[in-house]
């Protein structure tokens, strides 16, 4: 096993380092005085910012890329044929996947790990918060951009290691949790997983690589992550709504906007009224979960009710980028139904004449696998527009396209458009749209290039 400590003060050498987690190790491995390199496809916002921070960026791959490196690092996406890897195996040098690297960087923390199908950026980043503002000086590692941090990754003094834990290719059991936030079990990933059982059975996998006094902090309205922890042999924290949960949020209301607040218990006593930042009912929950983290720890709950409040959340979750045309423009991370239906729901609350909906389907097999889940997300958006489908590490296989929602959307009320192209789409909306609507972009992908390609371009009429 390659351990990171040995290589302090010499060459490292992403592969893939515009990737959200990669940037982020990146530039922590920088700030901890090794000296860094990483290389992309594409030119990006991580890849220039980490350039600006004196990292040397390659764009586009190629084996001289490696050539100072003692060290590389690759994630799940970067297979053993990518010429830099290939080159690498040809050399002797050294490799390490990203959540190998993660785990051992932390092992000297109590390392707090968020993991599930979807929310754990939101609820990492509102962990954070509340550590931050309770003085604790964690070190943090988020899959996003949190304006708190400076970007997704911090490195503190403190006792505490804070850090999202993807199911995807098992990367989570790699990690070294002492306490596991589990957010949610859903279906995503199945080109890799299958089933929602194995799903599940990943999940009950991950739990037994907590030490044996290790926590489990999880929703208890969610009959599969209930089942895990029952099923764990460890100490666990239950949280939900209503009676019957450790942690729990009674007496819900949310604001026009959508804001959620509550009375929160634990223990069965109450604590304060929660009033939480940004809207959303998932958003409640992820708060829920913060605060039974926080509970967990031994913090005071009253003070982290407080830091809720003033929460700002990550860049890309419901954000709101750009007014042009009297049209509020938003873009949103979800990428899987669940995750979709939530960020529309929170779009419905904005004000608005019409909400117009533009999706960028991200990968060809989650695009497949859950194709019935997705003509199911959209029926209340006034239209939506459906760009060609990104790839991402995957190739096309020819038996999935855009195109083949249109009709089963159609036959549901659904006005949609197929517009393969950011151009494409832009040309559509400015055609379409009037003074008081709302557009919301979805994706993982770089759907928010849109919104930003928009805003560039101004007001139709200046």
């Amino acid at each position: 096993m390659v351990k990171i400590k040995d290589y302090k003060g010499k060459h490292i050498h992403f592969i893939g380092i515009g990737g959200s987690s990669m940037s982020g190790l990146a530039h922590l491995l920088s700030l901890l005085g090794y000296e860094v390199s990483g290389s992309d496809r594409d030119q990006s916002h991580k890849t220039d910012k980490l350039a600006e921070e004196g990292i040397k960026v390659f764009i586009g791959h190629s084996p001289s890329n490696i050539d100072e490196a003692d060290l590389i690092v690759y994630s799940a996406a970067i297979p053993e044929s990518n010429v830099e890897r290939a080159e690498a195996f040809k050399r002797d040098v050294p490799q390490i996947e990203r959540c190998d690297l993660l785990g051992q960087l932390m092992e000297k923390q109590y390392a707090i790990c968020v993991s599930g199908t979807h929310g754990k950026t939101t609820t990492t980043s509102m962990i954070s918060k509340i550590f931050l503002d309770a003085g604790a000086d964690p070190s943090i590692h988020i899959g996003g951009e949190l304006d708190l941090i400076g970007g997704s990754t911090r490195y503190g003094n403190g006792d505490y290691f804070i850090a999202e834990a993807c199911e995807y290719h098992h990367s989570f059991l790699h990690f070294k949790p002492n306490l596991e936030v589990l957010l949610n079990i859903d279906e995503d990933h199945l080109e890799y997983f299958g089933s929602i059982d194995n799903i599940e059975k990943a999940f009950g996998d991950y739990t037994q690589i907590l030490p044996a006094d290790g926590i489990i902090v999880g929703n208890g309205e969610d009959e599969r992550v209930l089942r895990v922890m029952k099923g764990s042999n460890r100490a666990f924290i239950a949280f939900g709504r209503g009676g019957g949960f450790d942690v729990q949020a009674a007496n819900i209301e949310y604001d026009v906007r959508g804001r959620g607040s509550f009375d929160l218990f634990a223990g069965g006593a109450f604590v304060s009224r929660v009033y939480v930042g940004i809207p959303g009912e998932a958003n409640l929950m992820d708060a829920l979960a913060s605060l039974a983290c926080a509970h967990a720890c031994g913090l005071d709950l009253a003070a982290a009710s407080e830091s809720l409040s003033a929460f700002v959340g990550p860049h890309r979750r419901n954000e709101h980028t750009a007014d042009i045309d009297g049209v509020a423009l938003y873009t949103d991370y979800g990428h899987n139904p669940a995750e979709i239906k939530s960020a529309l729901a929170i779009a419905a609350k904005a004000p608005h004449k019409r909400l117009i909906s533009v999706w960028q389907p991200h990968t060809y097999s989650r695009t497949k696998n859950l194709f019935d889940g997705f003509v199911e997300t959209f029926d209340n958006v006034d239209i939506l527009l459906i760009t060609d489908i990104m790839g991402a590490r995957e190739t096309d296989p020819g038996d999935i396209h855009s195109s083949m929602f249109i009709e089963p959307l159609k036959k549901r009320g659904v006005t949609a458009v197929y517009t393969p192209t950011f151009d494409d789409a832009e040309a559509f909306l400015r055609s379409y749209w009037q003074k008081g609507d709302l557009m919301i972009s979805h994706g993982c992908g770089n759907i928010d290039l849109l919104n930003e390609q928009i805003a560039l371009h101004g007001d139709t009429v200046k």
